[in-house]
């Protein structure tokens, strides 16, 4: 029997710098991501400064990096709101900006027509000085590794890594999803990277992930997370949670009828004390219960790629 080549490729996610990434996207030298706000002694805005990173992060792992530009405005805050919802509207006069969604794309050798996205959004809150690192440095990092575990592995299926905005007005995301639906592209998977892992005290020592899913394609992919954590071994405490109504970015391509789209994220109902405030640390994040669920999700798409579905669900070679 053939080496199953999962394995081999989740033993290459790298803790380590998953959370440099997150540091250096939420701490030092971009204390936070965002259009309104200038690093002191930089010329452009945190938000540009992440993407610069975020781009020469890819190319350095041999990816062309596309630029889509979204007009966008920052939230104004409100501080007589509940203090985690304290942003509103923007005012019709307030200033607009360029935001831009930032696509990597790996092209599959025998299905390339056929694409599995990963999105995470790599804005942090415009209204409000959080560095944003549950939310959504770490996703952005998680993102950032399984591009570069699966930048030199041959895949059948092309591979998107989406960076898009969804701390500004509106999500970015909307214009990415559009966008695909106009020009008829075939995605059959969107794993959206938002919160995975969870913070430190909320979780009483597991390793969680939460699935959350709307449509019951959707459902068919948090299975799939589930039976690759066992398969494997990965030792996350798994489970889906379905909602309502389509939400968060993997919303967005719901809405254009994407509807094959999980968000993976550490609690569900979330659960940070500091979601949305400044005490959103990377010391608080919990990195290796998101390099795990990042592994999980790395074997998902795979099995995805190889055709290894749900049907059955253990690969044999």
């Amino acid at each position: 029997m053939a080496t199953d080549p999962v394995r081999r490729l989740m033993r290459t996610i790298d803790e380590k710098r998953i959370r440099d990434d997150l540091f250096y996207l939420a701490k030092d030298p971009l204390p936070f991501r965002k259009l309104n706000y200038t690093v002191p002694g930089h010329d452009r805005c945190s938000l540009y400064d992440a993407d610069d990173f975020i781009q020469a992060r890819l190319e350095s792992l041999g990816y062309a990096v596309e630029r889509e530009g979204c007009l966008v405005q920052p939230y104004r805050c409100n501080p007589l709101k509940p203090e985690h919802h304290q942003y509103d509207r923007p005012h019709p006069h307030d200033p607009w900006w360029v935001a831009y969604n930032l696509y990597a794309k790996k092209r599959g050798s025998a299905e390339p027509d056929e694409i599995v996205v990963f999105v995470a959004h790599k804005d942090s809150q415009s209204w409000v000085d959080s560095p944003g690192a549950n939310d959504n440095a770490i996703g952005t990092a998680c993102t950032l590794e399984l591009a570069r575990v699966l930048a030199d592995h041959p895949t059948q299926r092309t591979f998107w890594f989406l960076f898009c905005n969804e701390e500004h007005t509106p999500w970015t995301s909307i214009t990415a999803a559009r966008n695909a639906r106009m020009r008829g592209d075939r995605i059959v998977a969107v794993f959206n990277m938002d919160g995975p892992g969870a913070p430190r005290q909320t979780k009483r020592g597991r390793k969680t992930n939460v699935s959350v899913y709307y449509a019951p394609e959707g459902e068919r992919l948090a299975d799939l997370v589930a039976a690759v954590n066992r398969h494997y071994r990965i030792g996350l405490a798994q489970r889906k949670h379905k909602v309502a109504g389509p939400g968060n970015d993997e919303g967005s391509f719901i809405k254009q009828g994407y509807r094959s789209a999980v968000h993976n994220i550490g609690t569900m109902p979330y659960a940070d004390p500091n979601y949305h405030l400044p005490g959103d640390v990377p010391e608080r994040v919990d990195v290796p219960t998101a390099a795990a669920t990042t592994k999980a999700c790395l074997a998902a798409t795979l099995w995805i790629d190889r055709g290894w579905l749900l049907e059955n669900p253990v690969p044999t070679s």
